[in-house]
């Protein structure tokens, strides 16, 4: 297989490996609490993975000269992936929020949910106009759950997931947006734009789980 000629779909590819690299990093380092917090480190942990799998999946969609039948089956997983993520993201901030058993109950729906979203994309012209709106309502969810986290100070690490979060759902504003920008001479359409923006989130989103993970007990 070849490298795709497209300058700004290479570049978008770049920065879905990046995201893969970097979301894998933490989802190994959350793995690596699991003794100690269980619960609330293998959700965070999905959810990065998920992450990372579904940037490593965007690299080989926009990195390589596929042919349309063989780019067809590839975004059909990826799509699931990415609904999978936005689930588990949902179950994280239902569990700050109230507590791990409302998070253990919401799981099967959002993973359902998730199915289902899958589904619709499937079957309807505009299915990616659907995830775009899953997203958005799970991480309007998450910013106002964050942010109510915050203001009563009771929970260490919320300052910095909401403010990853917030810059999250800028992102995936640019996603949504047909924005285009050479940057130091690259080439960035609205997909390499949002992997940027949403890779400067990231570390926010993990030294928010760090400082909530080593401030809660032991589970």
């Amino acid at each position: 297989m070849q490298i795709i000629a497209s300058p700004t779909e290479r570049t978008t590819a770049a920065t879905d490996a990046l995201i893969a690299a970097i979301s894998l990093r933490y989802a190994a380092e959350l793995i690596g609490r699991r003794p100690r917090h269980s619960w609330k480190a293998s959700v965070w942990a999905g959810t990065f993975a998920t992450l990372g799998l579904s940037g490593a999946l965007g690299a080989v969609v926009h990195g390589l000269e596929l042919s349309p039948r063989r780019r067809e089956i590839l975004w059909r997983p990826l799509t699931l992936i990415l609904g999978v993520t936005v689930a588990l993201f949902a179950v994280g901030a239902v569990g700050d929020l109230l507590g791990e058993r409302a998070a253990r109950r919401a799981l099967p729906g959002l993973l359902l949910s998730a199915g289902g979203l899958y589904v619709a994309s499937q079957r309807l012209q505009r299915g990616f106009l659907i995830f775009i709106i899953y997203e958005a309502a799970a991480m309007l969810f998450a910013l106002g759950a964050y942010a109510r986290l915050a203001q009563a100070g009771r929970f260490d690490g919320a300052q910095q997931m909401a403010a990853g979060v917030l810059i999250s759902i800028i992102a995936a504003s640019i996603q949504s947006s047909s924005l285009e920008l050479t940057i130091f001479g690259v080439p960035l359409d609205h997909n390499g734009l949002f992997h940027i923006v949403q890779i400067a989130g990231l570390p926010l989103l993990a030294a928010g789980l760090r400082a909530a993970l080593d401030s809660q007990p032991e589970s």
